[in-house]
């Protein structure tokens, strides 16, 4: 049968002498083309779409207020929480970008694209990756937020990406020769990876994924040391480090501790049937194999929990359940789904639910994924993806590396999102676009240059718009 969800299906031609007929993807009705097609396909986009384009911006002449599309998307999410979501951006430029991926989706619109199409991160920034956990109990490093989700011109991701260490190294104070030194390792390490990729097989690709030690090869010798270190505090951050962190015990039962407005347990009545009835349409979600291991955990408590800077105001929610006893908790995150942010600019996905959205996104841009990953739909409609909360999730603080760690995960980061493209498009068209040149890399550090300056700009307006009272914030949450 054909899965609805592949790639626009196509007619299939008459029939035609045996010397002509085309070949198509096995289970589907699209057309295989051969490597010499899809090279040649890459190749044309450069004459449709230069290099040297991508690598301009220019705010087009009717571009939105940027504090407008901030407002538009709080007018969807909780009242209470969206202040907390401006103070948070606040903060700098680099924390207004972590939570800007509307505003920009909005300006690669407007821009020329390719046709290049992948499956998009869609807010591919250098802080949405990090180490996590296989379920072969290995540590991957790999892209690690989904909330955006969706097929698009694979450069719009590549942009994302070069443009946050331009913007992350004015905010830390790097000097602009190094943060540009920043976005050609990552870059050409997409480019290299990319080529790469380019000449493997479609099971070699998709079985490839980034270890511990393949992100020690990026390191001078001297330092691979702390990233030993690094793996140890990861596998600290699990079910058992988050029921020492999150709960408490009340009259000889664990429960989430309350810390409002962070985390606040609801009315365990009210949410007690409800929760009940969710959390069996989520099990539906699930293979049989993963709906039993859930089965032998029973449901304990829920809370609700702000994350992230991007997703503040959303509706989030941790579920707590319990093996055989505290001794084997298991910690779901419950998050809500809501259009992705580039769904204005490229259309609807073909999936209806957003949170299956977010799912199918994640393992297809994902080496390895959370085996308790699913969707369900809430009481009053709203679309909500599951996750585990903490599997040995790590986050790299970045700007407190040195300059070889720093150079090291800009590297990783490209060596990343190439692998996770390459999974769902056409490694030989991408890297046939890009050619064996440097002109992508130096395009690519001149539009993150100019949108850096952009990003600056939208901050300084959501300054002055908190302080004129067009928006309230709260600070320091």
């Amino acid at each position: 049968m054909t899965d609805s969800t592949d790639a626009t299906s196509v007619d299939v031609p008459p029939p035609a002498p045996a010397a002509d007929v085309p070949h198509f993807v096995a289970g589907t009705r699209v057309r295989h083309q051969s490597r010499a097609e899809l090279a040649a396909s890459g190749r044309a986009e450069r004459v449709r779409v230069s290099r040297q384009v991508l690598g301009r911006y220019e705010p087009a002449a009717d571009r939105a207020d940027p504090v407008g599309i901030l407002e538009a998307q709080a007018a969807t999410r909780l009242a209470d929480l969206v202040p907390i979501r401006y103070g948070r951006m606040l903060v700098s430029p680099f924390t207004f970008y972590r939570g800007a991926a509307a505003i920009m989706a909005a300006d690669l619109g407007a821009a020329p694209r390719t046709a290049l199409k992948t499956q998009l991160c869609g807010d591919a920034h250098l802080a949405n990756f990090g180490m996590f956990a296989s379920p072969e109990r290995n540590l991957v490093f790999d892209v690690n937020d989904f909330d955006e989700t969706l097929p698009g011109p694979f450069e719009w991701d590549v942009k994302r990406l070069a443009t946050s260490f331009v913007v992350a190294g004015r905010s830390s104070g790097w000097t602009p020769a190094f943060a540009q030194q920043l976005v050609v390792a990552a870059v050409s390490a997409y480019h290299a990876h990319m080529t790469d990729f380019a000449a493997r097989g479609a099971l070699e690709t998709w079985y490839a994924h980034i270890s511990v030690a393949d992100l020690q090869t990026l390191l001078p010798r001297e330092k691979r040391s702390a990233l030993d270190g690094m793996a140890k505090l990861a596998f600290r951050k699990d079910n058992l480090g988050a029921l020492t962190k999150l709960t408490e015990e009340v009259d000889g039962t664990r429960r989430f501790r309350s810390a409002p407005p962070l985390l606040e347990r609801p009315d365990a009545a009210a949410v007690d049937g409800v929760m009940r009835e969710i959390f069996r349409s989520y099990r539906t979600t699930l293979s049989p194999e993963r709906r039993g291991l859930l089965s032998r955990y029973r449901f304990v408590d829920l809370a609700r929990k702000v994350v992230g800077v991007g997703s503040v105001g959303t509706r989030c929610w941790v579920a707590y359940l319990e093996g055989s006893g505290p001794e084997d908790p298991l910690f779901l995150q419950v998050k809500e789904a809501g259009p992705s942010v580039l769904e204005s600019q490229l259309g609807h996905p073909p999936q209806r639910h957003h949170g299956q959205r977010v799912v199918r996104g994640q393992r297809l841009m994902q080496a390895t994924s959370d085996v308790f990953l699913g969707w369900v739909t809430g009481p009053q409609g709203a679309h909500y993806y599951w996750r585990q909360l903490w599997d040995a999730k790590f986050s790299v603080e970045v700007e407190r590396l040195q300059k070889p760690g720093q150079l090291a995960y800009a590297r990783a980061c490209g060596w990343t999102l190439a692998r996770a493209h390459a999974r769902s498009g056409s490694a030989v068209a991408i890297a046939a676009y890009m050619g064996s040149g440097a002109r992508f890399e130096r395009a690519m550090v001149d539009f993150a240059e100019a949108y850096a300056d952009q990003n600056e700009r939208d901050h300084a307006d959501l300054a002055a718009a908190a302080k004129a009272g067009r928006v309230a914030v709260t600070s320091g949450v």
